[in-house]
């Protein structure tokens, strides 16, 4: 068996490890992104997750105060409307307008907590799913047993990067 010589393959070892390592990097990289992409859709379902669970206490308040259901005491599609609250009152401290007053500050206040840029409309509507913005919810009172609940929020992480167009939840029922 002929010898070769080692001189003219000195080297050789170090290239394989050099290209091993840019093998590796990239493989990190993409590990790398997609750890990123998981973290940025969690946070998304987070803030889904907490907009259905505000729309369900909502739900929860309205069906409690059935007086002031059924006169439309939380129908208010206008956020103006939600910045008033009613000192003391308990249910059996106030009227039902009154209760569903306070409820609606109430509720406006932990959404304004709990999600970023939050705010939420109660309203008789008959197309629950429509309204781009809280200052433009669609609400067209002609839904006569239907409420819906709807919340929006900024969520910077969505894939369509239209930061101008507010996450939005919505879910009707009847009263």
């Amino acid at each position: 068996m002929p010898r070769r010589d080692a001189r003219r393959q000195s080297g050789f070892t170090m290239l394989e490890v050099l290209i091993s390592m840019v093998i590796i990097a990239f493989g990190l990289l993409g590990v790398a992104g997609l750890q990123v992409f998981a973290l940025k859709n969690n946070q998304s379902a987070t803030f889904r997750s907490t907009a259905t669970m505000l729309a369900a206490d909502m739900t929860d308040r309205i069906k409690a105060n059935v007086g002031g259901a059924i006169d439309g005491a939380y129908n208010a599609p206008s956020l103006a409307t939600y910045g008033t609250a009613i000192a003391g009152c308990t249910a059996a401290g106030c009227t039902t307008a009154e209760l569903a007053q306070n409820d609606l500050f109430e509720w406006q206040q932990r959404i304004a907590v709990s999600l970023p840029a939050g705010a939420g409309i109660v309203c008789l509507d008959s197309t629950p799913h429509d309204g781009e913005t809280s200052t433009a919810p669609e609400c067209d009172n002609s839904g006569e047993t239907n409420y819906v609940v709807k919340i929006w929020w900024s969520d910077d992480r969505t894939r369509s990067g239209n930061l101008a167009r507010p996450q939005r939840f919505s879910t009707p029922f009847n009263r």
